[in-house]
């Protein structure tokens, strides 16, 4: 049980997310269903309040003189701005499909917590970020599963 508080856990986590809980539950052979459903959860939990407070929260510690919090909440905002405008140019009226790619593809800097901040700052409407981000994050585990199935098997194998 606490194996799946720690992969829960782990995929809440920005930038890290279901792309670092999913290789974990593998890496110490949990169940990989039981795992994917449960870093989902946990992955989307945090998406509603991302999208609804997290640009207010940022732009209001990007003007404020608090050491630490104000560069880090500058950061957050220009790396959302910056993954909102790269959505926008790729994307143009597809920018669901974008949406669900930028966050489906497990590439550094990518999923749910940078998608729906860019989804904000893009104001797309909430249903259709909430949608398109889940389906990333469903196909980001299947990539990360597979993925990690087949690395974690070759280095069981080789040892």
């Amino acid at each position: 049980m606490k194996e799946y508080v720690i992969v829960f856990l782990i995929s809440m986590v920005p930038l890290i997310e279901l792309r670092g809980a999913i290789p974990y539950a593998v890496g110490f052979q949990l169940p990989l269903l039981p795992s994917y459903v449960i870093a989902i959860i946990g992955n989307m939990l945090p998406v509603p309040f991302i999208y609804l407070f997290a640009r207010k929260v940022l732009e209001w510690g990007s003007t404020h003189s608090i050491p630490l919090f104000c560069p880090f909440c500058n950061w957050c905002i220009e790396k959302g701005e910056r993954g909102g405008e790269k959505l926008q140019q790729k994307a143009g009226r597809g920018l669901f499909v974008a949406l669900l790619l930028f966050v489906g593809i497990p590439l550094p800097g990518t999923g749910a917590w940078t998608g729906t901040l860019a989804a904000s700052i893009l104001k797309m409407d909430f249903r259709s970020s909430i949608i398109a981000v889940m389906c990333g994050v469903l196909l980001a585990g299947i990539i990360m599963g597979a993925g990690s199935t087949i690395v974690f098997g070759l280095l069981r194998m080789i040892g």
